[in-house]
């Protein structure tokens, strides 16, 4: 059997448009999905991909005029198609030089409840030593202040931060003394259980908004989240109340986590964050740091059984809005901007090169500075190898500069990382090197075996078909991407 085309081939070949740089992958039977590195997509059918590749596209076919406007090919008709394509780029990639917008401190790691999925490796609530100190708070706000970034969030985490509030309200009026013409904003993230009106009344009296945690109904949130002596949901549900009427309905919002135990119940969940009046939900794994390990929480449940919960609980979010019932799936919406943007949401697992230390940092109680809260977790269990410095010991320059966190970010660039190089969706997608250190010793990570990668890829496949058989999906979607157009 020959290895040459015919003849006939070659004659067919139309030299009057050239290709420009892009990817593609199968989403279904004789359905590809194409993507440039601007991130713009399309999606076309076998035999259309086939014709493009070959030069054999018309150029009178719709596919061939999206495609030239999309910056997939260029003729002569147009003069600026790479200047287009590097404008979209730039402006992706505008984000990094004011880096590092999230500023997290770790003001104690102790805490009154138990979670057995505890990503943190919490400390019971006596032991002071888990405390931070007014020094370490005093120069970690010195050093957040520092950050390029013009505009900065400070959130403080546990452990259970309203164990430690006086350090709390220390944090919150240095860093407003020392801000200049930088905008900050605050976040706590806490259980409140131990909201009282003096945290209320500070909250209000310096913007300081609330995020919590809720898994689900009463049964389920308070056998994933247990309390000692208490019923936890009561406190989180009656917390969120209270934070709604002194502090507004729009500065408190809700984390889920999703255990082997909430699998089956995505819908009851989602009617749970309606029925408090939530906005949106962040349908979120498991991650393996913690007491999620140490309890073997974490791997109760594989990447397929936990994309099943995904799907039911976008499906079920989806038909919401089909009733006229706006709500959100807050990390599709966060993929979907990329979809549909040249712009980072800042979303640090989603960002190439990687987020550490680019889109947030965190400060621990002793002072030790990690480019990422997963990294922090990591060290909890022993492993320290994204120990980048000690704001009591080393200067600014030492820590963002240490070679650690540089050649993380450097090997974390996508484009030239094995499999994301060639993947479709590496637009959207992003590194996780502390991820792929803590599971394979490996910061680029090994993608084949790695269940970031699955998860990822089942997502984003699920998101494009969806949209593409459904104009309401569609249209749903591109709202949830287009959020500020």
């Amino acid at each position: 059997m020959s290895k040459f085309q015919t003849v006939d081939f070659y004659k067919s070949v139309n030299k009057d448009y050239k290709l420009l740089p892009f990817r593609f992958t199968e989403l279904e039977d004789n359905s590809y999905i194409l993507t440039n590195i601007a991130g713009e997509y399309h999606v076309v059918e076998r035999e259309t991909l086939e014709k493009l590749i070959r030069h054999q596209l018309s150029s009178g076919n719709k596919d061939y005029l999206d495609l030239r406007s999309k910056q997939f090919l260029t003729d002569q008709n147009t003069s600026v198609a790479h200047e287009l394509l590097a404008i979209k780029l730039r402006t992706r990639y505008s984000v990094l030089p004011e880096f590092t917008g999230l500023h997290m401190f770790v003001v104690t790691l102790r805490c009154e409840h138990s979670c057995p999925y505890c990503q943190v490796s919490r400390q019971s609530d006596d032991k002071l030593a888990y405390d931070m100190s007014v020094e370490t708070a005093s120069n970690s706000v010195d050093l957040a202040l520092r950050s390029p970034s013009r505009a900065i969030k400070i959130e403080f985490q546990g452990g259970e931060p309203l164990l430690n509030f006086d350090i709390v309200k220390y944090i919150v009026i240095e860093a407003n003394k020392r801000k200049q013409d930088k905008e900050v904003s605050f976040v706590i993230a806490t259980n409140l259980a131990l909201l009282t009106d003096e945290v209320l009344e500070f909250c209000k009296e310096n913007n300081v908004q609330i995020s919590t945690s809720l898994d689900g109904p009463q049964e389920l949130h308070n056998k994933n989240r247990p309390k000692p002596e208490g019923n936890s949901y009561q406190a989180a549900v009656s917390g969120i109340k209270r934070v709604k009427a002194i502090l507004g309905k729009d500065n408190v919002s809700a984390l889920m986590t999703t255990t082997f135990d909430s699998l089956s119940k995505p819908e009851e969940i989602i009617d749970e964050y309606l029925k408090q009046g939530l906005g949106g939900i962040f349908l979120r794994p498991l991650s393996p740091y913690g007491w999620a390990i140490k309890t073997k929480t974490y791997t109760k449940y594989n990447v397929d059984m936990w994309h099943e919960f995904y799907v039911k609980g976008l499906e079920y979010v989806i038909e919401l809005n089909r009733q006229g019932i706006k709500f959100k799936e807050y990390y599709t919406s966060t993929i979907l901007t990329k979809v549909f943007t040249h712009n980072s949401p800042g979303y640090v697992d989603l960002m190439s090169p990687a987020g550490i230390g680019i889109a947030a940092v965190i400060y621990n109680y002793d002072g030790t500075v990690y480019p990422s809260d997963e990294a922090r977790m990591l060290a909890e269990m022993g492993d320290k190898y994204f120990d980048i410095g000690n704001v009591n010991k080393n200067t600014y320059e030492e820590i963002w500069l240490n070679p650690k966190l540089l050649d993380a970010i450097e090997d974390s660039f996508a484009y030239s990382v094995p499999m994301c190089n060639e993947c479709a969706f590496e637009d959207y997608c992003g590194a996780e090197p502390v991820f792929h250190w803590g599971m394979q010793k490996d910061i680029v990570g090994r993608k084949p075996e790695s269940e970031w990668c699955q998860r990822n890829m089942k997502i984003f496949k699920y998101i494009f078909k969806r949209m593409e058989g459904d104009p309401f999906v569609k249209k749903l979607f591109r709202e949830w991407g287009q959020v500020d157009a």
